[in-house]
């Protein structure tokens, strides 16, 4: 019998409630526990996948290919699992399914409403996700009161009342702000938040206090008596060192009694002992590396979320603090790479699309690869490798991608009319083809050749999987030129795309195809990333 917690949250967003859902989530799976999460996001918006990094943050793809909300990848980061398309949906996709259900006549001719069609749907796509689960944590994106949210908590208020107070536990996110002028913390915003969701129906069981200051015993009194509920069940979040420690600070709260108590749970004493260990070395690490990460998304960091997450979680099992020296390929283009990378011991680029910033991504390329500095290219970074390897190793100026010049004379990258997705279905895509669906997404079998350092960092495997996200290919057809001048071909796909690139005279430079940074988890660091990580040390200590 699933057991669900919905996590709401109110007076602005950005609280952590994403961060939230995942620690309560480490807590209970830690305590022994079968836990998912599912995110609900409220834009219309079928996914994420058409959206700006600058709009929306980062897509994060999961093993069956949806691309889907960045809050899924700080779930699986902390509970050290796969997730799949029934672990988010967006307001876009229930409509979708009720708009395709209802011209094919399934309502029998009724008229289509939010309550109770739309409502409908949302609940069974929430118990959907709950099959097999001891608990299912549910986040709704947004705050309450916003306008699209509404057929969610009604949703969610409709489920309290099915499931019972034994089966259902609602969380409220709300924000305690410390007043400067004043001395004080202020408890009015999360009161008017909790009367606001409470005009909808749902009564909060618990509150998480988002606050920059201690929230001493009194003001914890004034938030229970005000929001009706126990002082157990509110819950100090202060600002934490590290995302990670957040877990740890909420079983310091006692954050799972009233949870297992109104669950009517047996005691929960998680074992966090390993994980206390990994956030040790977060804060106060033995060791540091400085690594270039050449991007061009640089305005919102959150663009590159699953990649930044997945250096913590090398150093953390490395001991070592990697420090992230940000680097807009654009300003390489103006101003060059030896001024901008010459204190670096690794370089990472990362992956992107479109035109803008490729000839600086090119250039720190070049200058890693004469200068024989570790390089990860990822993605977009692997297929620029090859093209830096084409023009200034093969001299073959005009080598391009063709989703830059569609016309190239020499398209050592480019768009594949015909592959086999992650289900095993045939798809075709041209440049012409609609921009949502048409990428080549999702987990992927990767052979890996012997004795290369792809095959060294994933401890001798011959074959791998990992997750894509990109429409262009490298072309096969120049893979003999490649090869017998010195790169090499670390990994394949079972149809014979290439999915990793390295150079031979070089003492770690890898390009791969895939995204490593989505399989990276803070208890199970991905080995190529932790590998890059290792080898930009060693760097370091040679010179």
């Amino acid at each position: 019998m699933t057991k669900y917690i919905f996590v709401t949250g109110g007076v602005l967003s950005s609280l952590g409630k994403g961060i939230s859902s995942a620690s309560i989530g480490t807590l209970l799976k830690h305590s022994g526990l079968r836990v998912s999460i599912l995110k609900i996001d409220p834009y219309i918006n079928v996914d994420p996948g058409t959206m700006s990094p600058l709009e929306h943050g980062e897509v994060f793809v999961t093993a069956d290919g949806a691309e889907t909300d960045l809050d899924i990848g700080h779930y699986e980061r902390f509970l050290n699992v796969k997730l799949s398309k029934k672990n988010n949906f967006t307001t876009g996709q229930v409509y979708l399914s009720v708009i395709k259900r209802e011209r094919q006549g399934d309502y029998l001719g009724k008229t289509i409403q939010v309550v109770p069609h739309i409502v409908d749907e949302i609940k069974n796509r929430i118990k959907k996700a709950g099959k097999g689960h001891d608990v299912l944590i549910v986040e709704l994106g947004g705050t309450v009161g916003d306008i699209e949210g509404l057929p969610f908590l009604e949703a969610i208020r409709e489920l309290t009342h099915e499931f019972g107070p034994h089966k259902a536990y609602n969380i409220h996110v709300t924000l305690v702000p410390y007043i400067k002028a004043a001395g004080e913390l202020k408890t009015k915003p999360t009161q008017h938040s909790v009367q606001e969701l409470r005009r909808i129906g749902i009564t909060p069981d618990m509150i998480i206090a988002r606050c920059e200051k201690p929230l001493p015993k009194e003001l914890k009194d004034k938030i229970a008596r005000s929001c009706g509920i126990d002082i157990h069940a509110v819950i100090e979040a202060r600002d934490a060192e590290t995302i990670y420690k957040v877990p740890l600070n909420f079983l310091r709260e006692n954050i799972l009694y009233p949870i297992s108590r109104q669950f009517k749970l047996r005691e929960l004493h998680p074992d966090m002992d390993s994980w206390d260990i990994l956030v040790k070395k977060i804060i106060a690490p033995k060791d540091e590396v400085t690594i270039a990460f050449v991007g061009k998304y640089l305005g919102l960091k959150e663009s590159y979320k699953s990649l930044t997450e997945a250096l913590v979680h090398a150093g953390a099992n490395l001991d070592t603090k990697v420090n992230i020296k940000w680097i807009d390929s654009e300003l390489i283009e103006s101003e060059g790479s030896e001024k901008l990378l010459k204190d670096v011991e690794g370089i990472l680029v990362a992956g992107g699309f479109g035109e803008r910033g490729v000839e600086g991504k090119i250039e720190a390329i070049r200058y890693a690869r004469e200068n024989k500095i570790p390089y990860l290219g990822i993605c977009l970074g692997m297929q620029l490798s090859i093209i830096e390897f084409a023009r200034n190793v093969l001299g073959i100026a005009e080598a391009n991608s063709m989703e830059f010049d569609k016309d190239t004379k020499y398209p050592f990258i480019y768009l594949i009319d015909e592959f086999i997705d992650q289900s095993g279905q045939k798809q075709i895509r041209t440049h012409t083809s609609p921009m949502g669906g048409t990428m080549r997404l999702g987990e992927y079998a990767c052979k890996v050749k012997p004795e290369t350092k792809l095959w060294e960092a994933y401890e001798h495997q011959d074959i791998i999987y990992e997750r894509h996200r990109h429409r262009y290919e490298a072309n096969t057809k120049y893979r003999k030129l490649l090869e017998d001048a010195g790169m090499i071909v670390s990994g394949e796909s079972e149809e014979g795309l290439i999915e990793a690139v390295e150079i031979k005279e070089h003492p770690w430079f890898v390009g791969v195809q895939f995204h490593p940074e989505f399989t990276s988890h803070l208890q199970n660091p991905n080995p190529l990333i932790k590998a890059f990580i290792d080898n930009s040390m060693k760097n370091r200590e040679s010179f």
